[in-house]
């Protein structure tokens, strides 16, 4: 029993060290350009740019110069803040990617609760559970649209969303000048 013992202990401690002696020496470093377009990306992993995530993208467009028009999420801000890090030109918006800011609604009387809504979603900004009504969090859905063609009853709906212009008013109360004082 003591022998099994020990024997196991030497094979722990040897792939362990073969293990760690691996690590260091195949290490692999990113591409820091690649890393900092990807934290430029809004992370909503959508796959509207044709790739299946921003990282990919990202990769694509330092490696094989990829267009930085594509991210239909991140819009024009994302595709200005890409032009200038790389130091490219910036481009016009591709034409999907041109589209209004949108947020999805799930029409309650029309949902049959299928939850194929939530797998599509790559943000979780759909709540619900089988068979039971699904709804929206407005605050993290990015509008992707990637729930729509999954619904079997159509019952999301994308509604543009409405841009607040909020005016700013002096917090403080106003004093009368002296001229309008005396």
């Amino acid at each position: 029993m003591l022998v099994a013992i020990l024997a196991i202990t030497a094979l722990a401690t040897v792939f362990g060290l073969l293990l760690g002696y691996s690590a260091q020496r195949f290490h692999v470093e990113g591409d820091p350009i690649a890393d900092q377009v990807e934290a430029l990306l809004p992370q909503t992993q959508c796959g509207q740019c044709g790739y299946p995530g921003c990282k990919p993208y990202a990769e694509a467009i330092v490696k094989e110069d990829e267009a930085i028009n594509k991210c239909v999420p991140g819009g024009e801000a994302t595709m200005l803040a890409i032009a200038d890090l790389l130091g490219r030109e910036p481009m016009a918006l591709a034409e999907d990617a041109e589209k209004p800011k949108a947020v999805a609604v799930i029409d309650e009387q029309e949902c049959i609760g299928c939850t194929l809504c939530l797998q599509a979603c790559p943000v979780d900004a759909i709540v619900g559970a089988a068979k039971q009504l699904h709804s929206v969090i407005a605050s993290e859905c990015t509008g992707c649209e990637l729930c729509l063609k999954p619904c079997p009853v159509e019952c999301i709906h994308m509604v543009p969303i409405e841009e607040e212009v909020t005016h700013w008013k002096w917090p403080y109360p106003v004093r009368e000048s002296l001229a309008d004082a005396a």
